[in-house]
């Protein structure tokens, strides 16, 4: 299986990056692949409007590590890991990497379709975090 590793630098502490990445109520702002809304619903983070229907996102337990790692239960029942960093560098800026995974039975082209609209939510996520 495939992954591509992507990335982005942000000229913000990477604390900041990781408290407003990990804050499940900031995705509609930067991961569009997540639709426009998401509700705490009975203690689960849920995305009723997404591109792939009603989906459950959930993070990794905060850590001093810069781990965002998510996973996304589709509305089929599948889980898709998906890993996440905040990489410190030095004291004002930090690297975000997102690595994409060529699940199985995906397709070349939704593959490459998944990477560019990964690539979108980085940038979306660095100009909205600059602009700070």
């Amino acid at each position: 299986m495939e992954s591509l590793h992507l990335s982005t630098r942000i000229e913000r502490p990477a604390d900041e990056v990781y408290a407003y990445a990990g804050d499940p109520a900031q995705l509609p702002a930067w991961a569009a692949g997540l639709g426009g809304s998401i509700e705490l619903v009975g203690g689960r983070w849920i995305a009723a409007s997404s591109p792939m229907g009603r989906v459950e996102v959930t993070f990794a337990p905060r850590n001093p590590y810069g781990v965002l790692d998510h996973e996304v239960r589709l509305p089929g029942g599948e889980t898709v890991y998906n890993p996440l960093r905040v990489i410190p560098d030095g004291p004002d800026a930090c690297e975000v990497v997102f690595t994409v995974r060529h699940r199985a039975g995906e397709s070349e082209a939704d593959f490459r379709r998944d990477a560019a609209a990964v690539e979108k939510d980085l940038a979306t996520l660095k100009r909205l975090l600059e602009r700070a």
